[in-house]
């Protein structure tokens, strides 16, 4: 098997008592909150992982799926503004004194027209343009980062959710021209898993946030573009777009039509002025479902057949003071589950995320050794404790949850008060 995967997949049989308490989260005083919400200027649509950043700070969120977004800025940096960004769109800024809250945020779409010989001006094939990208590690912050991070991953048995846990970790970045790998801290993680609704099958991911860092094409270029595999695929022009202006080109990618190993298609966005990748949106071809299945499932029991339908990925990246980093990833998995000699299967949903909320460059070398640092083969779900301790999560920034996930919550509230 050539290919890695960013995220394994473990099947136990078990059956479990769901006890769980649940604490809304109380905000800081030290904090201003602000809410609202992203949508195009044109159609209303709400715009999905639009960045929302603090100017002259290092502190973002981005939209959930709902395009809405919550942020808690310090009270020393409330002079600022919010700024939020969108790819294809024209950035909109807003004094953090001005902004009201619960507001609808209006994006135009940049209508500049582009000229066709820019998507060729650079003299470079596509092909060659995707390995010079590979290679502009200077684009990008090269000193030790500490980052702030909040991680969520959820399982859903088709439409509902079965388990929610989420995360606060410190990503020590190391510089993107080492060879080191990041370290990941756990700061502080919640779950609510009901096991009701996963029948006798406990599905837990392996990796927890290091399958979202692994995403970072430019550090890990191993899980898709290494030297072995890069020939692998055929790379072409398609339309470019924009960014506040800035021209950005977007490559296209897919395996050779010969290949049979599942390998990753999708869209590469890359900056014109810096040649640097700005986010790309992939998936994993799972058409082969014995060798794409090897890829992910670990550990399950011998009279369940399991194999992916999807596996989609996407990267952001950010740009401050002239160096880019990773800012977020999410993962979405589809598995099917066949129980031998049953007549109906299963269909679960696997998805994760990771934003950075914050970070601050560190000029001493980072630890390598600490009582939290998480392994690669973590089991965030092992690591978590219930949904508590209110004031901590109310000092740091989150992702707002989407509209299913806040109502799974506040429906085993309500059983709880009931029982």
């Amino acid at each position: 098997m050539k290919t890695k995967s960013f995220l394994n997949l473990i099947y136990y049989l078990c059956f479990a008592l769901l006890s769980i308490s649940l604490v809304s989260a109380q905000s800081d005083a030290s904090f201003k909150e602000i809410e609202g919400k992203v949508i195009d200027a044109t159609s209303n649509s709400p715009l999905i992982f639009a960045d929302v950043t603090v100017s002259n700070s290092n502190i973002s969120t981005v939209t959930n799926s709902d395009g809405e977004f919550l942020l808690k800025i310090p009270l020393s940096q409330t002079g600022e503004s919010i700024i939020i960004s969108y790819l294809g769109y024209q950035d909109k800024t807003i004094a953090i004194k001005d902004y009201k809250s619960q507001s609808k945020i209006a994006l135009s779409p940049t209508y500049t027209a582009l000229n066709p010989i820019n998507i060729t001006s650079t003299n470079l094939s596509a092909r060659e343009l995707v390995l010079e990208t590979l290679k502009k590690k200077k684009s990008y912050i090269d000193r030790n980062t500490l980052m702030t991070a909040f991680y969520r991953e959820t399982i859903k048995k088709r439409r509902k959710n079965a388990s929610l846990s989420e995360a606060v970790v410190k990503i020590h970045k190391q510089p993107y021209s080492s060879y080191r790998n990041d370290h990941i801290e756990l700061i502080k993680a919640r779950k609510n898993t009901d096991y009701s609704k996963l029948d006798t099958i406990a599905l837990k991911l392996q990796g927890g946030p290091f399958s979202n860092l692994y995403t970072d094409i430019i550090k890990y270029p191993e899980y898709i573009f290494s030297e072995e595999y890069i020939n692998d695929y055929d790379f072409n022009y398609g339309e470019s777009t924009q960014i506040n202006s800035n021209l950005i080109y977007v490559v296209n990618f897919e395996p050779k039509k010969y290949l049979s190993t599942p390998l990753y298609y999708g869209k590469l966005y890359i900056d014109a002025n810096t040649l640097a990748l700005t986010s790309a949106v992939f998936s994993l071809n799972v058409e082969n479902k014995e060798l794409s299945s090897r890829m992910y499932i670990r550990k399950k029991p011998r009279k369940v057949d399991v194999y992916p339908t999807e596996a989609s990925y996407r990267v952001n990246y950010r740009i401050s003071n002239g160096k880019w980093h990773y800012a977020y990833s999410n993962i979405s998995l589809t598995f099917k589950v066949n129980w031998k000699g049953k007549l109906f299967n299963s269909v679960y949903t696997l998805s994760s995320e990771m934003a950075i909320t914050d970070w601050e460059v560190k000029d001493t070398k980072l630890a390598s050794v600490r009582p939290q640092l998480l392994r690669p083969t973590t089991i965030l779900t092992d690591k978590a404790s219930g949904f508590s301790d209110p004031r901590f999560w109310g000092e740091y920034n989150i992702i707002e949850p989407e509209k299913s996930i806040e109502s799974a919550i506040k429906k085993i509230q309500r059983q709880l008060k009931r029982t």
